[in-house]
């Protein structure tokens, strides 16, 4: 692709998630999901969704051809709800973002927020994260958290203006800093630091075991509670229906699974990769339970990376 060809779609991009965040808000919601089901199906028709069914069949190798083709279209479906509902959330009031989430499990973190502690969240790319930030900047405190500096730079600048909208305090991942010690400050104070950790971004991450597959996943989460002192909680996120079956109208559940254990020997190496396996275990056994919750359009499993780049990243995790 061309310079031209790249700027040209980046402005259409850019774009068209102006548009979707002007003017999506004002739809009927059974409408705009409808709309993104459309999306989510020619995305599927189309072939757009090859490395979400590649991964999916890692996840449950007991299915057929067409049972998990049907289950890439619903992934894909609940893909594009994201968005949607990203596009939808800066126009709900409070008590709306409340009235669409359920939570499991929030005991533990409340007790130790309560004290004026952190706690570190193990997220994947599960349900809605955003609505999920949303709901604990109004119900827990302050949530500070990372993004991946997305291309074009505009695009990266609307998505920070739409999370700090959310009452969340954002970090780039690179171009903004040194973001593990703007982390450790943030942990040294109340409030939740949640990280996407599914995929490792950096090519600092460890090789784990998901769903019985070797995968790569970041640390980031581990090394800070470890630095910190701090829990670790798994955290998972999945949609579900609102109302009765059928209406077309959508929430989210967070589970806070238990934190995590920390060894009491080893090397800090060893600690960390322990502490994050018990989060991928956790993530693990809910994507094995409904695939159709991850979001997981990028490779994860090392059997699907390039063989050069993942010898380099596991010779810079051993150095």
């Amino acid at each position: 692709m061309s310079g031209v060809e790249a700027d040209l779609r980046n402005a259409l991009t850019l774009a068209g998630f102006r548009v979707g965040w002007a003017g999506l808000r004002f739809l009927p919601e059974r409408a705009a999901y409808r709309l993104f089901d459309t999306a989510a199906d020619l995305l599927h028709a189309r072939g757009g969704t090859r490395q979400l069914r590649a991964n999916y069949a890692r996840v449950r190798p007991d299915l057929g051809p067409d049972e998990l083709d049907r289950l890439t279209r619903q992934g894909a479906r609940a893909a594009l709800r994201y968005y949607c509902e990203a596009f939808r959330l800066p126009g709900l009031a409070p008590s709306d973002v409340l009235e669409r989430v359920r939570v499991v499990g929030d005991a533990p973190i409340r007790a130790t927020l309560a004290e004026g502690g952190s706690v570190v969240g193990f997220l994947g790319h599960l349900g809605n994260w955003d609505l999920a930030g949303a709901w604990g900047a109004l119900e827990l405190g302050p949530v500070t958290t990372v993004a991946e500096r997305l291309e074009p730079e505009a695009m990266y600048a609307e998505f920070l203006a739409f999370r700090e909208g959310l009452g969340l305090t954002i970090h780039p991942l690179t171009g903004g800093g040194d973001v593990f010690t703007l982390l450790r400050q943030a942990a040294r104070g109340p409030g939740i630091i949640p990280l996407l950790a599914d995929r490792d971004l950096t090519r600092r991450g460890i090789t784990v075991n998901l769903c019985g597959h070797p995968a790569r996943v970041a640390v980031g989460p581990a090394a800070l509670a470890l630095a910190e002192g701090r829990p670790l909680h798994p955290i998972t996120i999945a949609h579900e229906e609102r109302g009765r079956p059928g209406s077309g109208r959508w929430g989210i559940r967070i589970t806070f699974h238990e934190a995590v254990p920390v060894p009491s020997g080893g090397t800090t190496h060893d600690k960390v990769a322990s502490m994050t396996q018990g989060c991928v275990d956790a993530l693990g056994a809910v994507i094995a339970a409904d695939p159709t919750q991850w979001h997981m359009m990028q490779k994860v499993f090392v059997a699907d990376l390039d063989p050069d780049r993942l010898a380099r990243a596991e010779a810079g995790e051993r150095s």
